[in-house]
């Protein structure tokens, strides 16, 4: 990667990884729904000047149909399910579980798209999930906790959130190739907007969110959604989509470092271990690490 690819790489991960800090202020007075609702009705207000100025506004309005459902599907209900998941587990337990999105993805285009999975990918499958239930194991308790809200079900709203992204990588890739990014951004965040208003606005807490959950909110709206899309399909234009993909292991590492700053989050080391694991497995399965295999040799995706 160039210079420039390299600090947007970097900056992309430290943003992204400071989503579930600002989304864990915000929940907390605004409930997991309106968080959701308010995250994306800030950054769809933050791209959609960007779409009219580059005028692809009449390419939203030809194909807002599947745009809209991918939203709903690649943001909505994801960042509703995170935002329920940090009111009872930690920034950095969420940020590993939303890196095994990859992982899924890989999964969801075997058996959608008929995607071809080789040895080492199915290997990789294998590592990333026993990953996964090594670090659920560890909070499978389904009993409340102090939050009202058992750790066991937080995880399966993150993992839920994880296959959501999945599915929605895959439509998108099935029915809206050839749109312009930007158009698929901006229509994505106005459509998920759309679909979480309604119950956003019966669950709206009864009394006003103080002045730092709202700054949480316009935070994760136009730093962590709005400004995160273009820095990543600028990186997926300068780098490509494999290099840009790699992203969602870094994001760990900075969430878990602004949840022990900011929030006192303790950080064990079987959550390091799991996240490890998780991470091994992912690359495999998307092909970005490969393994020997019988008459060729061991190679990372350029």
């Amino acid at each position: 990667m160039s210079f420039a690819s390299i600090v947007d790489f970097i900056l992309l991960a430290a943003i992204w990884g400071s989503s579930f800090l600002f989304m864990r202020v915000a929940v907390v007075e605004f409930g997991a729904l309106p968080t959701a609702a308010a995250r994306v009705a800030v950054a769809s207000v933050v791209l959609l000047p960007l779409l009219l100025w580059r005028r692809q506004g009449p390419q939203l309005r030809q194909h807002w149909k599947p745009i809209f459902i991918v939203g709903v599907l690649n943001s909505g209900i994801p960042f509703a399910l995170f935002s329920f998941a940090l009111l009872s587990i930690t920034t950095g337990l969420s940020a590993i579980l939303n890196a095994t999105v990859p992982l899924f993805g890989a999964l969801v285009a075997w058996a959608w798209l008929k995607d071809r999975l080789s040895g080492s990918r199915v290997l990789g499958l294998v590592i990333g999930f026993a990953g996964v239930a090594m670090l659920a194991w560890d909070k499978a308790s389904f009993r409340p906790d102090a939050s009202g809200i058992a750790p066991g079900w937080a995880v399966l709203a993150c993992l839920g959130a994880t296959v959501c992204y999945a599915l929605a990588a895959s439509a998108t890739k099935r029915y809206l190739t050839g749109i312009p990014p930007l158009v698929t951004a901006t229509g994505s965040q106005i459509g998920a907007t759309l679909g979480l208003a309604l119950p956003a606005l019966w669950l709206w807490p009864a009394q006003m969110p103080s002045a730092h959950a709202w700054w949480a909110v316009v935070a994760v709206g136009v730093v962590c959604t709005g400004l995160a899309y273009v820095l990543y399909f600028r990186l997926i234009e300068q780098a490509g989509p494999a290099k840009a993909l790699a992203v969602t292991f870094v994001v760990p590492v900075f969430a878990i470092f602004y949840g022990a700053l900011f929030l006192g989050e303790g950080v064990t080391p079987w959550m390091v271990l799991c996240g490890l694991v998780i991470v091994c497995g992912t690359a495999l399965s998307t092909g970005l690490l490969k393994l020997p295999l019988p008459g060729g040799k061991a190679r990372t995706q350029a």
